[in-house]
């Protein structure tokens, strides 16, 4: 099982596909903070309501200099579905070997439904400039979580 970060560490430096197969990688987005946030799987309901929520609210993240980026074991392909069917403004990367899932402590046991189950352990790493972790929640609801970010951020 991946270990949780914790606040100051130094984020994982990643470089994976986007919906569209491009390829984006963490330092691109030096000298700017980026909200990374990891889900279960592209087009089921509590990730389309998270991604959502995240779309809706792009503007006022951006504003306040957060950009956003979503990863999922999802293949590019199945991203690219998802992006088109619910007009998705954020940007979806592939992570289908898990391997920054892992790095981020985003993938591992969790409980569903009452039962242990190993898999994506819904997760949001804020990355400020330096590309340190500014703040790392795990287990974070799909629904309320983006206001909630909003509030903690102060934004």
């Amino acid at each position: 099982m991946s270990e949780r970060l914790q606040p100051g560490d130094v984020a994982p430096a990643f470089t994976l596909p986007d919906a569209d197969g491009t390829e984006v990688s963490l330092s691109d987005h030096k000298g700017r903070k980026v909200i990374v946030y990891f889900y279960p799987a592209a087009l089921t309901p509590g990730c389309t309501k998270q991604a959502c929520d995240f779309t809706d609210n792009l503007e006022l993240l951006a504003g306040a200099g957060y950009e956003v980026i979503g990863i999922s074991p999802d293949k590019p392909e199945k991203l690219a579905k998802f992006r088109d069917k619910e007009s998705l403004k954020v940007t979806l990367l592939a992570d289908p070997d898990k391997q920054v899932l892992e790095a981020y402590g985003a993938f591992g046991e969790r409980k569903l439904y009452g039962k242990t189950v190993v898999g994506v352990i819904r997760s949001t790493v804020i990355v400020d400039e330096e590309g340190k972790v500014e703040r790392a929640l795990y287990n974070v609801k799909a629904t309320g979580h983006v206001a909630k970010i909003i509030k903690d951020l102060g934004i």
